[in-house]
């Protein structure tokens, strides 16, 4: 398990949350 793995899967998830909580902003809009 690489840094750079570890990185990106971070970055991914945040990504993921970060869309997940726009759609729902959208929404409720």
């Amino acid at each position: 398990m690489g840094h750079g793995y570890n990185e990106g899967f971070a970055l991914i998830l945040v990504l993921f949350i970060l869309l997940a909580i726009i759609g729902c902003a959208w929404c409720y809009c």
